[in-house]
């Protein structure tokens, strides 16, 4: 069961988003420091050896550029050390607009970073500071164009929708402005709103005033329907990419594979086992400086919880689910046990079988959440196939 691609986080931050529940801290160089430290000590344990062959690798947080140019070097040299990333076929950073200088871009092209991801959220100023972001629309343009001409050309802007007060037509505007940058990567996200945030405060306060149901529906539509005009392949549920450019590293999850995970609060999926670190920064940085394995909880995912999760996150993806590519799998196609649900979500026009490949419907998009939970299995069930 090897990993085909690693996942570090570096959990700090300028300033924290109302909306984000990821694990987060506020930057201080020390912390930074230490933090380094030990993520070298937590990758050393886990993995053997230099120039380790993996697929994809992916920087994320936070925020991994608030980190200094030395404190990215380092990390650098770590992932440089540790895998062969010459044969990889995807190296991605999260970033944050503004946060780059042209030494950090050289620094990061020279060890081979290929992809980057930028949090651009939303095209007005406005909006960006009631969602606690510190940068500025202008900083989108000066970084795509400091990307660029550091050679980077696979750059991804990730935005957000149905955000407090936000009306279809401000929506259409911030699309438009983010495809007149013809990137070959686009992902969009329903605000969802997230216990332990800002955010969240507000909502249970009824101060939080997002646009009605229909109105994030449309919105929906309309990304969809932007995003083809201009080319782009709609290839998960929220992302776009033109042809060759779709995001490899996410593929890794949706197709249920395998995959590392390093940080505070970083997960992992190796051999039919899943890892959660450890969240807080104090606690992080001790366990792993002491023992390289500061793992808050493990659970070996059943073959039903497999099966489970092949469905929800094979449906994701527009080219949905191969039948003879389950069946390799697990050992029976997925319609021996899926028969009757498969039937009656047909029948609602929620999803499609072709007899070689299950997919959602547009209109089973609308309704992911509900399609998906038509698929959770009662243990008994595998009996059917066996």
């Amino acid at each position: 069961m090897k990993a085909q691609s690693v996942y570090i986080h570096i959990p700090f931050c300028q300033q924290i988003c109302h909306y984000c529940d990821f694990t987060k801290f506020f930057y201080d160089e020390q912390s930074a420091d230490e933090y380094i430290e030990a993520l070298k000590h937590e990758v050393n344990t886990a993995i053997d050896g230099e120039k380790n062959s993996v697929e994809t690798i992916f920087i994320g947080g936070g925020t991994p550029t608030a980190l200094t140019f030395q404190q990215l070097k380092s990390l650098m040299q770590l992932i440089d050390t540790k895998f062969d990333i010459a044969g990889t076929v995807e190296f991605s950073i999260e970033a944050n607009p503004g946060d780059f200088d042209g030494e950090k871009a050289k620094l990061l092209n020279s060890y081979g970073v290929n992809r980057v991801s930028l949090g651009v959220q939303v095209f007005d100023n406005a909006m960006l500071e009631q969602l606690g972001r510190i940068h500025e629309v202008k900083d989108v343009y000066h970084t795509v164009e400091l990307l660029k001409k550091n050679h980077f050309y696979n750059i991804s802007l990730d935005l957000i929708y149905a955000l407090p007060n936000q009306t279809l037509d401000h929506f259409r505007q911030t699309l438009n402005e983010a495809v007149a940058f013809d990137l070959p990567h686009y992902s969009a996200y329903a605000l969802q709103i997230e216990p332990k945030t800002i955010f969240y405060q507000r909502y249970k306060k009824g101060t939080l005033h997002r646009p009605p149901e229909e109105e994030e529906v449309s919105m929906y539509e309309l990304l969809k329907d932007t995003m083809r005009k201009n080319g782009l392949n709609h290839y998960e549920i929220s992302n776009f990419a033109k042809h060759g450019f779709e995001s490899r590293h996410n593929l890794t999850y949706w197709n249920n594979q395998h995959y590392y995970g390093f940080g505070a609060g970083a997960h992992g999926y190796l051999s039919g086992v899943r890892m959660g670190n450890i969240r807080p920064l104090p606690q992080y940085v001790q366990q792993a400086k002491e023992t390289g394995k500061p793992v808050l909880h493990t659970e070996e995912i059943s073959k039903r919880e497999m099966i489970e999760e092949e469905m929800f996150l094979g449906l994701r993806k527009m080219e949905g689910i191969n039948k003879e590519q389950f069946k390799a799998k697990y050992g029976f196609p997925y319609d021996d046990l899926y028969g009757d649900v498969i039937n009656a979500l047909t029948q609602k026009g929620w999803i499609e079988d072709s007899g070689k490949q299950l997919r959602l419907t547009d209109e089973g998009m609308l309704f992911g959440n509900e399609v998906f939970a038509q698929f959770l299995l009662e243990e008994h069930d595998l009996n059917l196939v066996r």
